[in-house]
């Protein structure tokens, strides 16, 4: 049996992702009182006898996670975000254009009507339109949580730029603590995908010790002259350095990882040379990476924060009237 909540509940948000579902039971000020995690994401949902739609799928995985919390606190507001609001998801919640805030984030909101329980809010992603649009789902709302853990400190920057590392790396420039542009980098998933379906992944050896020489060796390069010709010149060095035995296997899968954030750092570092601060937000050790780039570009060293996501949740939440601001601070 679960344990029962070290507080009063007064919201429930949810990281819906594609593999798995997170929820966090908030208490005053954002507070997280308790965590789950299942693996019931948008493409791994409940199957039986008993689920006959895709909303009593989502519904059972909702219930499987956290039924008791809706059971024992059926008036708590039920707010999420992520892959549950895309095309693929409970129900679609369309893009909100550029500029963007929490404020027209929580406006903008989907409402799932549940049987016999609240309602749940979808917070939808972003829509950055033109010759090529840009779009993200759910890094948006760790964006907010940024914004918020700023404001808990009482640091309200008139510009920021944010970087979340990932799969798909996102950048976002903040103005007035408003989205007004943002870049994808697909540089996580490219490195996946020459590490294990291309020529270079042959002499790789996976699951070794991280080699920060070489990892450092691939931000150089992309930053040399020699980088000049971009990634598709330079990333079939890691195979001909393996070759003539400059790299072992073991340190081609970081050299791999420097020359590919080498090259998305030195595209961004231009427009980083007026000095705009930059927080960069996602898994610790990742970031460390990004950052290494960052001050391998001659740039200041960047603020790292991580696991945001329910304080933006919160901050949507209380811009659209679902949670009751507090003075709860919390520590940095």
């Amino acid at each position: 049996m679960h344990a029962a909540l070290a507080g009063t509940p007064k919201l429930f948000a949810l990281d819906w992702g594609t593999s798995s579902l997170r929820a966090y039971a908030l208490g005053p000020g954002g507070q997280v009182l308790a965590t789950r995690r299942s693996e019931h994401g948008v493409m791994n949902l409940p199957a039986g006898p008993a689920i006959h739609t895709p909303a009593e799928a989502f519904e059972a995985a909702l219930q499987a996670l956290c039924g008791d919390w809706l059971a024992a606190h059926p008036d708590t507001p039920l707010i999420a975000c992520g892959m549950v609001g895309s095309a693929q998801g409970w129900r679609e919640a369309r893009y909100q254009p550029l500029p963007a805030r929490a404020s027209e984030l929580a406006t903008a909101m989907t409402v799932i009507a549940r049987p016999g329980g609240e309602p749940l809010h979808v917070v939808p992603g972003l829509l950055q339109s033109g010759e090529l649009p840009n779009v993200m789902r759910g890094e948006e709302t760790q964006i907010a949580g940024v914004l918020q853990s700023l404001a808990d400190e009482g640091r309200t920057p008139p510009c920021l730029l944010i970087g979340l590392p990932g799969t798909h790396t996102k950048w976002a420039w903040v103005e007035d603590s408003a989205v007004v542009r943002f870049e994808t980098f697909m540089t996580g998933e490219v490195y996946a995908a020459l590490s294990q379906h291309t020529i270079l992944g042959r002499t790789m050896v996976a699951g070794s010790p991280h080699d920060e020489p070489a990892f450092a060796r691939g931000l150089r390069v992309a930053r040399s002259p020699l980088g000049a010709l971009g990634v598709l010149s330079t990333v079939f060095s890691v195979r001909t350095l393996g070759l003539t035995g400059q790299l072992t296997g073991g340190a081609q899968p970081d050299y791999l990882s420097g020359l590919l954030i080498g090259h998305e750092v030195a595209a961004l570092a231009p427009g980083l040379r007026d000095g705009i601060p930059v927080v960069l937000c996602g898994e610790p050790m990742l970031c460390v990476r990004y950052a290494t780039a960052l001050e391998a570009q001659g740039l200041a060293e960047p603020e790292i924060r991580s696991g945001v996501t329910p304080l933006g949740l919160w901050r949507i939440a209380q811009a659209a009237g679902l949670a009751v601001p507090s003075p709860v601070r919390r520590c940095a």
